[in-house]
This record gives structure tokens, C-alpha cells and sequence, in this order.
């Protein structure tokens, strides 16, 4: 018999921002190592819905200032599908 799956709030928060973004369900199930039909249902009992029709994103801003090293966005994308990928930036001490 399959073990029971116990959902956490970050997995929740998840589904819920990134179908709120417009994510589809497969790209939700991959982030999360978890099947489609799976995260479908989790997101149909938590009330995740889609963007509304015609939502377009506000783009980035070209003229925003440099993000600091090991900044989320930045950190993520660089090791997204490596052994790091859900590894905090380290941070180096250098006054030690």
C-alpha cells in the first residue's frame, strides 16, 4: 500500500503562486517531484485557480539595480537541476 503523502505549507504555497503565475500543472508536478494528477488534486482541494484571461505579467524592469550574489532568483536558475538545486547560497565568511 502507498505511504500517505503529508503536505507542507511550502508545497501548498507553491501550487498555489506558481498556478496564480499561470504554471501549468506539469511544470508544478516536476518542481515538486510529484505526479501531475497528484498536484491537480492537491491544487483543486487547496482552490488554486489560473490567472484570469488576458493576464500578462508585469516585465522586469531593465533599469532596477544589480541583485546581490546568491540572491533567489539568481541563485535558483544557476543551480536548477543540479545536486544545489535546493541548496542555500553559501555564504563565505571573510573576516574570519
Amino acid at each position: 500500500m502507498p505511504k500517505k503523502l503529508v503536505w507542507t505549507d511550502a508545497q501548498d504555497a507553491t501550487i498555489k503562486r506558481m498556478r496564480a503565475e499561470g504554471a501549468t500543472w506539469d511544470a508544478i508536478a516536476a518542481l515538486l517531484h510529484l505526479t501531475r494528477w497528484t498536484v491537480i488534486e492537491r491544487g483543486r482541494r487547496l482552490g488554486a485557480r489560473p490567472p484570469p484571461a488576458g493576464f500578462q505579467p508585469l516585465p522586469e524592469d531593465p533599469n532596477r539595480p544589480p541583485l546581490p550574489a546568491g540572491h533567489p532568483q539568481t541563485w535558483g536558475v544557476l543551480v536548477e537541476g543540479t545536486c544545489l538545486e535546493h541548496a542555500p547560497y553559501p555564504y563565505f565568511r571573510t573576516d574570519v
